[in-house]
């Protein structure tokens, strides 16, 4: 069908690239620096691998396993990638102040790893500002949660908060409308992102944990931390063995770190009761 309509997929199309630079013996590049490089997928890797051929140090990666929410692990020592024993921890975080940062690296751990053995170690960053603690409200109903997180926007916005510096943020599609419910009970108006991710002056940003990557806001809700909701009950139910089980909770939990780390200054978890497992390691030591 794809042959047909005349159209290939983006692995397809990344793998013609591969093949086209392999083929030529030659790269246009001398250096290539990728940027998020722990959302890369297999056929990615393989063209970078390509482009970088055997210069040694042709290829820059700057990424953090703690946010890879799009891609299942795998080998890129298999891929001829190999940079074990050749990364280094980045220690000073610039954007999120010290009281966020440090709950939001307890949904981790001190250390994280991939496939290849390589590990991340947490411990020892530190941030270059401060904020007040993180707010973490476990409801007995969804209508109390909406008037928390209303009443939680017209606290920031009074503080000098403007709209456009606020995200709201749920799991997944079907909590959107709990979102808007809490941000129409502030009054002010609001935007849903979509895949474009842009954000609209005077207004809220609100939309789903996975659209928040690579946004940052002032002031952050993340909703609905329900039990079945995160980690995604849908997910659970779908694994085969222990070992994909396992890799669900990795990710949902990379889910809520990235979507906490959206703050600079102000954060919000709400959830309604049974409130999401991962609250628990979010606000204990």
């Amino acid at each position: 069908m794809l042959a047909d309509g005349n159209v290939v997929t983006y692995a397809r199309f990344f793998a013609m690239l591969t093949a086209t630079v392999t083929e030529s013996n030659k790269t246009p590049f001398d250096f290539v620096v990728v940027d998020e490089a722990q959302d890369l997928g297999i056929p990615h890797l393989r063209f970078l691998a390509a482009l970088a051929g055997s210069r040694p140090n042709g290829l820059f990666f700057a990424g953090d396993l703690g946010q890879r929410i799009f891609q299942q692990p795998f080998s890129w020592l298999a891929l001829g990638v190999d940079v074990r024993g050749r990364s280094k921890t980045l220690r000073v975080n610039y954007r999120t102040s010290h009281q966020i940062r440090v709950h939001a690296d307890r949904l981790l751990g001190p250390e994280v790893s991939d496939v290849d053995g390589n590990k991340e170690d947490r411990r020892g960053t530190v941030s270059v500002f401060n904020g007040p603690p993180p707010r973490v409200a476990v409801c007995g109903t969804p209508l109390e949660e909406t008037k928390t997180v209303g009443q939680w926007i017209s606290e920031v916005t009074g503080e000098g908060v403007l709209p456009h510096e606020i995200g709201v943020f749920v799991r997944s599609d079907p909590e959107l409308e709990r979102a808007r419910a809490a941000v129409a009970a502030s009054g002010i108006e609001f935007t849903i992102l979509d895949q474009s991710v842009e954000t609209t002056s005077g207004k809220i940003s609100v939309g789903t944990m996975h659209l928040a990557k690579g946004l940052e806001f002032r002031a952050v809700a993340v909703m609905a931390c329900d039990d079945e909701i995160i980690p995604s009950q849908d997910r659970i139910e779908s694994v085969g063995d222990d070992a994909e089980l396992e890799e669900v909770y990795n990710t949902e939990r990379h889910l809520l770190y990235v979507a906490c780390t959206r703050a600079r200054d102000h954060l919000l978890v709400t959830g309604v009761e049974p409130a999401s497992e991962f609250l628990n390691d979010f606000v204990t030591a």
